[in-house]
């Protein structure tokens, strides 16, 4: 019986995951791949929809008594953070509209946690829209500013925008810690053994996309919405690392970090002593 896995499209996911999602990780469980973009995927999770899903590590406080934190497949890194663009360099957005991705993001925490240690004034307005829109919406002024992640940090000079901070060069710089981004989470009704499997397989997983990166170019290519080959490249060496392979205790102190800094400033409910436990 295959287990239902939601991931994006985007490279480091379709990279990860192509040797398990394609049968040839021996003994690992069978995969119904569905591809979302995270922000559906993180209502997918409070929703209990999928047995596997990538999400935000910011849904994780709000889902982790029906799902498990796998110790590896995700996204944390350094030099690879959200940006805040504005159309001129060195813009105040006190009290200014800043576009972001969604409410629920790993990039929205950090944003809010730049903006209470940096910005004075009026709060800035926050607009959701769709993360494809955020860099054109800056540049027709439709905002003063856009919240950006993933292949943006490439591409967001094309635009003429200018980038007014990095969330996660402040986060780096104010804890010392890896960037959490995104999870990949089980559903703890599958029980340890299998949670255990889980672990095993998306380890190998990305050992083999490692060893052989050539094997999954066609499936990441296909995924990667019409996204230059070199970006694309690019997107995996940013986002696919030691981490990837396994949290380890710098991984698990920075996912730790950033939901209690969230909690404190109220922006997700605290996580209970044993949560990110596994399995």
């Amino acid at each position: 019986m295959s287990l239902r896995i939601a991931y994006s499209p985007c490279p480091n996911d379709t990279f990860v995951f192509h040797a398990w999602a394609h049968g040839q990780v021996p003994g690992a469980p069978e995969l119904d791949v569905t591809f979302a973009d995270i922000d559906i995927t993180n209502g997918m999770a409070e929703r209990g929809e999928f047995d596997i899903l990538k999400v935000s590590y910011a849904v994780l406080p709000y889902v982790l008594d029906e799902y498990a934190l796998l110790p590896c497949g995700g996204a944390l890194g350094r030099g690879c953070g959200p940006l805040v663009l504005t159309r001129e360099p060195g813009a105040d957005l006190a009290g200014k509209t800043v576009a972001v991705p969604s409410e629920r993001s790993t990039a929205y925490l950090l944003f809010r946690l730049w903006a209470a240690d940096t910005l004075r004034g009026g709060a800035p307005e926050i607009v959701v829209l769709p993360f494809h829109e955020i860099m054109p919406a800056v540049r027709d002024g439709k905002v003063d500013a856009g919240l950006v992640i993933h292949e943006a940090r490439f591409t967001y000079q094309e635009y003429g925008l200018h980038c007014l901070a990095d969330m996660g060069e402040h986060w780096e710089h104010t804890t010392g810690l890896p960037i959490p981004l995104g999870a990949i989470i089980a559903k703890r009704s599958l029980g340890a053994d299998t949670l255990n499997s889980l672990a095993d397989a998306a380890r190998s997983s990305v050992r083999m996309a490692w060893d052989d990166p050539q094997a999954s170019r066609a499936y990441v290519l296909e995924h990667a919405q019409e996204m230059d080959p070199a970006v694309a490249d690019q997107h995996i060496g940013l986002y696919v690392n030691e981490f990837t392979a396994d949290l380890g205790e710098n991984g698990y102190a920075a996912v730790r970090g950033l939901l209690t800094r969230a909690a404190a400033e109220g922006l997700v409910p605290p996580l209970g002593r044993d949560a990110l436990r596994f399995p």
